[in-house]
């Protein structure tokens, strides 16, 4: 039976077993998919059983997709452009870190219908999916990308991967068409981003990558004040399919089972 896993620290919130057997299970595969809380010292290792197939493949989530990067033998071109992995599979005896977030992120806001031509798009948070965020952004033909996070330091590291990007302090607010939460906060339903949205207008697009709860409070936020919303539901669905396809050489599509599994 082959092994697969999503890897990270934390890991116990992760839904993608759930996604990943119930496709398994509905296509005959003789395989399981599991969740494994490494720490940093345990990559090596953990390749390792890649490498000698004891394992066929992982996920990577937070904080190691970046980390991940020293271990593997080869990035696709799409890790290799946002030094961001969060899919890791065996080719020709090598060992691939690849990212399957970007056509995550390009796959779900395509279903929104929300016209990016020469849109702005703010960015909260600058780690874990960002580079995945401005790279699928990038082929939208958007008027900008500006980034704000906490620490600028490390909102400012991410212009080493894209010179164009606008760095502002965390709690300025620019005009913008479109509004990307990237942070954790929201994970906790009392959890509450402080910023002052009040003089955003309507008719923007407030996106956030949290997918449970379904509705964080910035995206009640956003509502109120007159705006779409949209969660990253269909983000964590398809960036997961695109992996599963590509370990298990499918080609398999998005089924209404599958958008409410993650919901019970």
């Amino acid at each position: 039976m082959d092994k697969f896993f999503v890897i990270g620290n934390p890991i116990e919130h992760s839904l993608s077993p759930k996604l990943h057997n119930y496709w398994i299970k509905n296509n005959n595969i003789n395989a399981i998919y599991d969740k494994k809380k490494l720490e940093i010292s345990d990559l090596q290792h953990f390749i390792e059983d890649i490498k000698k197939e004891k394992i066929k493949g992982a996920n990577v989530t937070v904080p190691f997709k970046k980390k991940i990067i020293p271990f593997v033998d080869k990035l696709s071109p799409q890790a290799d452009a946002t030094q961001s992995v969060n899919t890791i599979y065996k080719e020709e005896n090598k060992v691939i870190g690849h990212n399957t977030d970007i056509e995550g992120f390009e796959k779900g806001i395509k279903k929104i219908n929300f016209d990016l031509t020469n849109k702005a798009v703010l960015i909260l948070g600058a780690g874990g999916v960002v580079p995945s965020l401005i790279y699928a952004l990038k082929n939208k033909n958007i008027s900008k990308i500006i980034v704000t996070n906490r620490t600028k330091e490390r909102a400012n590291e991410l212009k080493k991967l894209f010179s164009d990007l606008e760095i502002i302090d965390w709690g300025d607010l620019v005009d913008f068409d479109l509004i990307i939460n990237a942070t954790s906060v929201g994970l906790n339903e009392n959890d509450k981003i402080n910023l002052d949205f009040s003089k955003v207008g309507k008719g923007k697009l407030f996106y956030d990558v949290i997918y449970r709860p379904e509705q964080t409070n910035f995206l009640k936020k956003g509502k109120e004040l007159g705006n779409l919303t949209e969660n990253g539901k269909l983000m964590f669905i398809h960036q997961a399919l695109s992996a599963f396809n590509l370990w298990h050489k499918t080609s398999l599509h998005i089924d209404e089972a599958a958008v409410k599994i993650l919901d019970t």
